[in-house]
């Protein structure tokens, strides 16, 4: 392709010069100056220089797409091309709102506003598109290494924590708190379970996966819960009767309870949980796990409470609460009970029996257990940040309640 300096010099207008531009930009690909691919082409300097930082329309005029030097790529691409971001720089010099930008260009708005501001320049914040473009492409080889990968004191941080079965939220949280002023010992909860899930990395020991609340080293989709009927037929007061104060966790001494299960169901861990604190207390079921061993469980270790921490108890519909009317009449705390199939309805004592399952693991015999280990257990989990609780311990908690 051959060119000169043309001898007819009128302007003519973006579309009439689109071979002068797809030429200019060859040779600027070829290793010419800017101005030396000017003047062969036959275009003015300013012009060269618009084409390459975005043009802009005079006189209000809606800017027309940009023309490439090359034929764009067909079908949708998942990143940002060159041209969009020309189209990009041209809209801006217009004024154009960020909504409009991503309706021509047929991409959401969120991405259109996350490129110029990752992309734009650092200290005048002008958005350049040629520039932007060598920014996204530093950006984009893979694999980058891990940020905890690169920083041991953090690695070990998190490892150390983990070894005590700490969860990667709670870490993270912790992190934040004893490092405020270093970024570089932050990080989200989802780079912790990358570090452990994602084969290859190496960032975090792998038999780390164990510590999890799952024990799991890679994700599992959920599932809906299995339907399960009703297992007795004694009277019951559901929990739509439940008194509103234990709905919103106003008030202290509401607890929620149910029992894990041991191998092929021959043992049993009772659990209470104090909806408000989060307070946690284990029944010790050595023999049994009928209704009346459950009833005199129960009734032991709620007598231990002061009185204003014993309002209420709701549990599920299984048989081991057969025995709640003589429950009720022995210590004066009302059992009301879920719908079936519903565990959502007693949602903190299922989340604790699920932290739970790392001491007492699906399948083993729970019998083994003695009363003194499953308070350590306790103690332990009562000794954790919670967030709910604004990362104080349901120990700390149920302490101020009951200074209170």
């Amino acid at each position: 392709m051959d060119f000169d300096v043309r001898k007819d010099r009128k302007p003519q207008g973006r579309k009439k010069l689109a071979r002068e531009r797809a030429a200019y930009f060859q040779l600027m690909q070829q290793g010419y100056s800017s101005s030396e691919a000017c003047r062969i082409v036959g275009i003015d300097r300013r012009t060269g220089k618009k084409w390459r930082n975005g043009t802009h329309a005079s006189g209000g005029r809606k800017a027309l797409p940009p023309m490439n030097q090359e034929p764009a790529p067909s079908g949708p691409s998942r990143y940002l091309r060159e041209a969009d971001r020309i189209h990009i720089a041209d809209r801006l010099r217009e004024k154009a709102t960020v909504r409009a930008i991503a309706a021509e260009l047929g991409r959401s708005p969120s991405t259109v506003s996350r490129e110029i501001r990752r992309n734009r320049h650092p200290v005048n914040g002008q958005y350049r598109p040629h520039a932007a473009q060598a920014r996204a492409d530093a950006r984009r080889p893979r694999p980058k290494p891990g940020k905890i990968g690169q920083n041991p004191q953090l690695r070990d941080f998190i490892q150390n924590h983990l070894d005590i079965r700490w969860s990667p939220e709670q870490i993270c949280q912790a992190l934040r708190a004893q490092f405020p002023q270093q970024p570089e010992m932050h990080v989200v909860h989802e780079t912790v379970y990358q570090a452990l899930y994602v084969q290859g990395r190496g960032e975090l020991r792998r038999e780390l996966a164990r510590a999890l609340r799952s024990g799991r080293a890679r994700r599992k989709p959920r599932r809906q819960a299995q339907q399960r009927q009703p297992r007795f037929a004694t009277p019951m007061v559901m929990i739509t009767e439940r008194p509103a104060e234990a709905e919103d966790r106003a008030v202290p001494g509401h607890w929620e309870g149910d029992l894990i299960i041991g191998k092929d169901g021959k043992s049993a861990i009772g659990t209470l949980v104090e909806r408000a604190t989060r307070y946690v207390m284990l029944l010790h079921l050595p023999g049994d796990h009928g209704a009346e061993s459950v009833r005199d469980a129960l009734v032991t270790t709620v007598q231990t409470l002061p009185a204003h921490l014993r309002r209420s108890l709701t549990w599920d519909q299984g048989s081991e609460m057969g025995a709640h009317g003589s429950f009720t009449i022995a210590t004066d705390v009302p059992v009301y009970f879920c719908d079936p199939a519903s565990p959502w309805q007693r949602g903190s004592n299922e989340n604790t029996n699920g932290l739970l399952r790392q001491y007492f693991p699906k399948g083993s015999d729970l019998s083994v257990h003695a009363r003194e280990h499953l308070d350590v257990v306790a103690a332990e989990l009562n000794g954790r940040p919670r967030k709910t609780l604004g990362w104080e311990t349901p120990a700390e908690r149920l302490h101020k309640l009951l200074a209170a």
